[in-house]
């Protein structure tokens, strides 16, 4: 038969699966029983295949079929290529948390660590002890960055997860509501406007004490500060005697001084032991936010991905 240039693209890939049979079984009856197809079905595709290659590929021979050599070049790569794609849908479909050494990457805020990390890692360490996370941040430098960057890096690979409260991501990722949140005041134990038995945060002493003023760039939590910002009574308005670009060194700032603090309740909680913290309502009406999963499709159906999820919907979805 006479050779021909081949085009991939026109070509059935399903064909190469039954030349992989014909090359171990040399007998179109056992290749047809082990593919579970009709003997003429294998007939078919090998003419198929022939037509295409431009290669007789197998011809009779007295102990069953011989191979050509351009058959046996072609199967020399061809049975690599599919016993590499077999094991990876097998480690698909067999994955086991318990048993498989795995990365994941999450982006989260300072408050995310704090909220979720040592629950998760507590349940991981005996669950999925092959399992390394990595927590990530973005750019900062410009409002709103972090949105398109999240999402360009799940696309990209370079992160699994996301967790926050990223208002501005309403297309491209899949999203999981975990929780309603809302703010709160913290302050020291022995504040001096706030040490009654019973102490309240007035608006009036909220706008009299001083304030760290938490700016948070990138995330929902910029709305909450310029909410702030707007409120006043009379002459007075809130008085900010420290900015800082992140939660995580607020609560031992608080428990040393006399500055208060608007924080997420979770993170008041976490917090109000170990720093020896009020937690007061909020005097401000301050607008509740939906704290949320975001995903990228790349990783929808993947089986790590999938139990990572459903593990972070099971500690935290409420």
């Amino acid at each position: 038969m006479k050779s021909q240039s081949v085009n991939l693209d026109g070509l059935d890939l399903n064909l190469l699966r039954v030349l992989d049979v014909l090359m171990q079984e040399r007998r179109v009856a056992t290749a047809a029983q082990r593919l579970q197809l009709s003997q003429p079905a294998v007939s078919n595709a090998l003419g198929r295949l022939r037509k295409a290659l431009g290669d007789e590929l197998l011809t009779r021979a007295p102990n069953g079929m011989e191979p050509t050599e351009f058959a046996k070049s072609l199967h020399a790569t061809l049975q690599p290529a599919l016993a590499s794609i077999g094991q990876s849908l097998q480690a698909k479909a067999s994955f086991d948390p318990a048993l498989s050494v795995w990365q994941a990457s999450i982006a989260m805020t300072d408050i995310g660590e704090i909220v979720f990390l040592p629950p998760l890692l507590s349940h991981i360490a005996q669950a999925a002890p092959g399992l390394t996370l990595e927590t990530l941040r973005d750019d900062q430098a410009k409002p709103n960055a972090p949105v398109g960057s999240i999402t360009t890096a799940m696309a990209e690979g370079k992160v699994d997860l996301a967790v926050g409260w990223l208002p501005d991501v309403t297309e491209g990722l899949y999203q999981r509501k975990l929780f309603t949140q809302r703010y709160v005041c913290i302050a020291r134990q022995g504040h001096p406007m706030l040490s009654a038995k019973k102490p309240k945060l007035t608006l009036e002493k909220f706008l009299q004490a001083e304030h760290i003023a938490i700016r948070a760039e990138g995330t929902g939590h910029t709305k909450a500060d310029e909410t702030l910002q707007s409120i006043s009574q009379g002459s007075e308005s809130r008085k900010v005697r420290l900015r800082v670009p992140n939660f995580l060194s607020v609560p031992q700032i608080v428990s040393q001084t006399d500055l208060i603090a608007t924080v997420p309740e979770k993170l008041a909680q976490q917090c109000a032991e170990a720093f020896k913290l009020q937690v007061l309502p909020h005097p401000v009406n301050m607008p509740a936010f939906e704290l949320k999963m975001f995903w990228h499709r790349r990783v929808h159906t993947d089986p790590a991905n999938q139990w990572l999820r459903a593990l972070i919907v099971e500690f935290f979805a409420r």
